[in-house]
């Protein structure tokens, strides 16, 4: 058996996982017979993804696979020599690990999450707008783990456009997540923004929840958040993402090296809508909203 080793350093997500390695397969590597798939799951935890990751590495990975931005800077501290491919990350020459788009340099490449349209956050903020028509106030959830600054900038300026307040609310473990909710609430909040992160991912369902129970419209960065009965998500899809990962990493196997793998940045985006939310909500979604959504869940 020839000893290679993947990780995914997050909560497991059979969606996600089970498309990685059929496409793996695809490209010819079975777990058991010429590879071996080591997982790691932090859980939602951001915290965890450090030890996770250093002990990876220190089992002599032959590619470290990370998820999310935090996933990918826990890597990029626990090696400088093998080989890592980060999935869905939004900036990664902003976050420091890479160069360039372009020419990586270094042991690490991947595939962004929305770097080639950084408009996407105003966008959704946009949707969100147009589903609530009496929209005024927004809570915006973040991990207090990874502060996304300059999403947060991009927000804030799409906010004044459209006449909206925006309330920010920090996280740092799903512990935190009903009370940070419910505060917005307080607040006057009438819908939930969710940035992209470990923890709004491992914990979509209960986010959406969570913004049901309180009345809030939410809109979620992931697909998955729509499915898990979120009001709105308008994302690139991971599951793509998940796919292309596994062509890296057949890439590097086959000895290219990731400096010389540019990074590859997603061009479509998908709109779901979940119409049960909104009956719930007492929402009625207008015409041309419907119209432009790639699904509606029903």
């Amino acid at each position: 058996m020839v000893d290679r080793y993947l990780v995914t350093v997050r909560r497991r997500a059979p969606p996600i996982d089970e498309t990685f390695e059929r496409s793996l397969k695809d490209l010819g590597y079975f777990d058991g017979q010429n590879v071996r798939l080591e997982h790691r799951y932090s859980r939602g935890q951001a915290g965890a993804l450090q030890p996770l990751a250093t002990g990876l590495v220190d089992l002599g990975v032959d590619v470290l696979v990370a998820w999310t931005p935090a996933g990918a800077l826990a890597a990029k501290r626990a090696t400088s020599q093998r080989p890592v491919v980060f999935l869905a990350v939004g900036d990664p020459v902003a976050l420091g690990l890479v160069s360039s788009l372009a020419r990586p340099g270094g042991n690490i490449t991947g595939i962004s999450f929305d770097v080639s349209s950084p408009e996407i956050y105003a966008k959704s903020l946009q949707l969100l707008d147009e589903a609530v028509p009496t929209l005024r106030h927004v809570a915006l959830l973040a991990s207090s783990e990874f502060p996304q600054a300059r999403t947060r900038q991009r927000l804030r300026a799409a906010a004044r456009q459209l006449g909206l307040d925006l309330q920010e609310i920090d996280v740092a473990t799903p512990a935190q997540l009903d009370a940070a909710v419910r505060n917005a609430k307080d607040h006057g909040a009438q819908a939930l923004y969710i940035l992209p992160t470990g923890l709004a991912y491992a914990f979509r369902k209960e986010l959406a929840d969570l913004a049901l129970s309180y009345r809030l419209a939410s809109v979620h960065p992931f697909r998955e958040g729509a499915m898990a009965g979120g009001l709105i998500s308008y994302a690139p899809s991971l599951t793509g993402i998940a796919k292309r990962g596994a062509f890296y990493v057949d890439k590097i196997l086959q000895g290219t090296k990731p400096a010389d793998l540019p990074i590859e940045q997603p061009t479509q985006f998908e709109l779901l809508i979940n119409l049960k939310t909104a009956k719930a909500l007492g929402l009625r979604i207008p015409p041309s909203l419907l119209a432009r959504a790639d699904q509606l869940i029903e």
